[in-house]
Formats: structure tokens, sequence, C-alpha cells
């Protein structure tokens, strides 16, 4: 059976490099499982931060946050990207832009089903799964040391 999805796809940053719609909706599809209701915002630092005080009571604004509102079917949630975080990210790291966008969405997509990686064993099953998921996208393993995408 074929999953469907909604996304809706919210810009509230004022960063220039950022992927498209149907950029973000390819990686999302190729990551979703089951049915889902997403809203994937893109974010500048001060939402980030604010976002990341007010549902995790840390003070800095962090790549990515999950939102998980409905575990039933579909599920539903939203996923917050922060440009800044994110283009900072790929620039430390040596990371094609496009690529560490892509292995965020994905990643954040995961949590949105169920995956985790507080534990060491959950850590490994979903690296291993973003791993595979990127690679199918034309993209290099996340993790490996320098990575740089197709």
């Amino acid at each position: 059976m074929e999953k469907s999805f909604k996304l809706a796809v919210q810009y509230a940053t004022d960063s220039a490099e950022i992927p498209t719609r149907s950029q973000l909706r390819r990686w999302v599809s190729a990551a979703l499982m089951q049915d889902a209701e997403i809203v994937l915002r893109l974010v500048d630092e001060p939402e980030g931060r604010k976002l990341n005080h007010q549902f995790r009571n840390k003070d800095y604004a962090t790549n990515v946050l999950t939102f998980v509102y409905d575990n039933m079917q579909p599920f539903v949630g939203d996923i917050v990207l922060c440009a800044p975080i994110v283009s900072h990210e790929a620039q430390q790291q040596h990371k094609n832009l496009l690529a560490h966008y892509a292995h965020l969405t994905v990643h954040g997509v995961l949590h949105l089903q169920g995956y985790d990686h507080i534990e060491e064993a959950e850590a490994a099953v979903m690296e291993q799964m973003e791993t595979q998921i990127l690679a199918r996208l034309g993209y290099d393993d996340p993790y490996a040391e320098h990575c740089n995408a197709h």
C-alpha cells in the first residue's frame, strides 16, 4: 500500500541557501514508512532558541526539533529546522549544505515515527536507517568522517 502524506512547508528565515519545497518533499517521502501530516518549518536562530527553550528547557537554538502530536495513523507532527544552525554545522563539518538538510529532514521524520537515539542500540538503528535512506537519495553517509554529496 502506498503511503500518503500531507506536507506544509513554512519559510520563516532570512537564510539565502535553503532547500526548495520539492527537495524537502522528496526527503520526507523517502523517510516516511507510514501515513503522516507534517508541517516542516525553517526558522532563524531566535525562533529556534525560543522553541528549544520552551519545549526542551535548553537555552540555545538546535539544528532540528520534532514535535509529535499524534502517534495514531496518520502521524501528525511538526519538524523545525533552524537554518543558521544547519548552515553553520555544514560549514564546520565540511558537508554539502543540501546533504546536511536532507540528513536532518530524514532524522526529524524518523523521530516523528518513533525512532530515537537516546540509548546506544536505538542510536545505531536510527543512524543505519538514516544512512540507507540518504544513500537511496544519492547522498553519502552523514556519519562518515568527510562526506560530500553527489
